[in-house]
């Protein structure tokens, strides 16, 4: 991983962080439904970027250089490896 894509990964998850805790605390509060879950999307929405900025990543560095310098297994590996994240695969 790129250490920018580090940096800002981190940032996501200290902010996904905060969001899960106030989850939290509303649901503890016994606060109105509509915030918890306004407060649920917010958190999927930052997991969803924080997801493609990964990716997006993983795309630029791991299979860039299988594209270039793998072999072809390595080459129908990554793009495997794609396809399956990309349509929710489990390993």
């Amino acid at each position: 991983m790129k250490a920018k894509t580090k940096k800002l990964a981190d940032q996501r998850l200290a902010r996904i962080e905060g969001q899960v805790r106030a989850v939290r605390r509303l649901v503890d509060e016994n606060r109105y439904c509509v915030d918890v879950v306004r407060q649920v999307q917010a958190a999927r929405s930052a997991l969803a970027s924080l997801e493609t900025l990964i990716i997006e990543d993983h795309v630029d560095t791991c299979v860039e250089q299988a594209l270039t310098k793998g072999s072809v297994g390595d080459r129908r590996e990554k793009v495997n490896e794609l396809v399956d994240i990309l349509t929710g695969k489990k390993k």
